[in-house]
């Protein structure tokens, strides 16, 4: 169970050696006007490790103005955890106004895919990312802008990977060295055909080699029955020896 520190220290005593718990460091502050996108540390490791938490997780919105700082923030913190045996997980997330080119290139294959190549190489054991939609993110943006932007290759596009879905997945996959760190895909906001897309996310997911789906308000925005049913469907995706890599 992944939450915040008031959660996670009130059901600690109880719970810490029953559920496993994954303190998320870092969190939006939307009291603050105008709100901006940005990630304010409200724990600390050792809180984490002293609740009993297993991992910790944390939010880099890259690209933002305030990413090189949640850059060194979350390096430094997951540093530590590892240091106490504990395993790391970043929400691997995009958030800039330029990334909207007519299309959302925040879901961009190449994008995402160099934002999972920090995010390993702070040492995240597992990334965090939304399932990519489109791609050449680089090309849109400078483009757009007329000015030169990041360092990609015609390979990417035409080597690399394809329009499929399964494919834009695998260059993130590849982008977490190869898959040595676990990449999970984000099951989206809540909405209509919230089975079908959960389990078409997994399906994707899981041909492309990556290791999971968070399901999120999917699940928990919904009575309990139906929360649980979808998560044994998305199971099921993962324990069918029938829906291999592709």
């Amino acid at each position: 169970m992944a939450t915040t520190l008031g959660v996670l220290g009130m059901m600690s005593r109880k719970y810490a050696h029953r559920i496993p718990f994954i303190l998320k460091l870092n969190h939006n502050e939307l009291l603050t006007y105008p709100n901006y996108a940005d990630q304010i540390m409200f724990a600390t490791v050792e809180q984490a490790w002293n609740l009993g938490a297993i991992a910790v997780g944390a939010t880099i919105y890259f690209g933002s103005p305030e990413s090189s700082r949640q850059i060194q923030e979350v390096s430094r913190a997951f540093a530590r955890a590892h240091e106490l045996g504990m395993a790391t997980i970043l929400w691997c997330y995009l958030r800039n106004d330029a990334f909207q080119q007519g299309k959302d290139y925040h879901l961009a294959a190449d994008l995402t895919g160099q934002a999972n190549h920090m995010g390993v190489t702070i040492e995240a054991d597992i990334i965090k990312q939304k399932l990519p939609e489109t791609n050449n993110g680089y090309g849109a943006i400078a483009k757009a802008t007329g000015k030169k932007y990041g360092g990609t290759h015609p390979k990417v596009y035409d080597e690399l990977t394809s329009d499929h879905p399964i494919d834009l997945t695998r260059y993130q996959v590849l982008n977490c060295y190869g898959g040595r760190a676990g990449l999970i895909n984000s099951g989206g906001s809540s909405g209509e055909n919230d089975f079908a897309q959960a389990i078409r996310t997994a399906v994707i997911n899981k041909r492309a080699g990556g290791y999971g789906l968070i399901s999120g308000r999917k699940t928990f925005q919904r009575p309990m029955a139906e929360g649980v049913k979808l998560f044994h469907l998305i199971q099921d995706v993962y324990l069918n020896p029938d829906i291999t890599i592709a």
